[in-house]
């Protein structure tokens, strides 16, 4: 038995080893494998196809930077995540608090709200647009109904069309935050609450000097959750005004599959990826290093 011990034991400890050795191998390849090799691109003069022997070094980097479209990519991304972010914070908070309350039908609300995040971008970005259009949507169902005066042409206008864009996409992740939110409120300490109460707290104050602020991991995985998203949006954007007008919706997404794949600046769009990773990594990096700092003071 004991001879049987020894190699039972090794078998045991490097069996987990063996089932995720296929996985991670996948992901070290078919993810870092292809940063790097995005990495690699952004330093040469890639056009259509991918050209290793085209070193050009930082010129990509200066070109992109010096490129209109990319200025007006990042304005619009500063725009978008902003709005998006803060909007869908509020309303996912007052839907959260609201539900809160153990109000009656808290089991059909709570649903109706997360519907929206159930859909793909693509989805909600074609509804959106019939809904905005002015021709076949709001617009024109309150001409129909006798208001000649009505006027939403905000996706036509190529001021307001990234706020159509904003629009869409508080609409679809607003739930998704209202269900975080609520999951943190649920979490509160009751004793804490029941503390306030008895000392004359008002709801108000109870929500606004004690639960709120205790909730403040909770916000911080809302903002890391909603400016990946943002970052990244690309889907939204094409389903909704492919960019237009002009290019008054680009994003950073849009400028990067433009770039590649339409205009064939292979080496261009690999620096606009890699400037997007950046982003990224400058939100996800420190929020991960916070989380293990908390659960080592644990």
């Amino acid at each position: 038995m004991n001879a049987l011990a020894a190699p039972r034991a090794t078998l045991q400890a490097w069996l987990p080893r063996l089932v995720l050795a296929p996985s991670f191998a996948l992901i070290l390849v078919f993810v870092y494998g292809f940063i790097l090799f995005t990495g690699l691109l952004s330093l040469t003069g890639s056009k259509i196809l991918p050209d290793l022997s085209s070193w050009v070094g930082l010129n990509n980097y200066v070109r992109l930077f010096n490129h209109p479209n990319w200025i007006t990519s990042l304005k619009n991304l500063a725009i978008f995540a902003t709005l998006y972010i803060a909007v869908s914070c509020a309303i996912g908070l007052g839907l959260a608090i609201l539900l809160d309350q153990k109000i009656r039908g808290e089991g059909v609300l709570r649903p109706i709200y997360l519907y929206p995040m159930a859909l793909s971008f693509i989805v909600t970005g074609v509804a959106w647009k019939w809904f905005l259009d002015p021709g076949i949507g709001l617009q024109q169902v309150m001409h129909s109904w006798g208001f000649e005066w009505f006027s939403f042409r905000w996706i036509k206008d190529g001021k307001m069309a990234i706020y159509t864009i904003v629009i869409a996409a508080v609409w679809q992740s607003s739930g998704f935050v209202m269900a975080m939110f609520l999951a943190g409120l649920r979490g509160v300490d009751n004793e804490i609450v029941k503390a306030a109460q008895i000392d004359g707290a008002s709801n108000w104050t109870l929500y606004r000097r004690i639960i709120i602020p205790m909730m403040r991991p909770v916000f911080l995985s809302a903002f890391v959750v909603l400016a990946h998203l943002a970052i990244k949006s690309y889907d939204l954007v094409v389903a909704m005004t492919s960019g237009g007008p002009g290019t008054a919706t680009w994003t950073p997404a849009l400028f990067m599959q433009n770039f590649t794949f339409t205009r064939n600046e292979m080496g261009m769009g690999a620096a606009s990826a890699i400037v997007m990773m950046m982003m990224i990594a400058a939100i996800i990096v420190p929020y991960l290093y916070s989380e293990l700092a908390a659960g080592n003071r644990k």
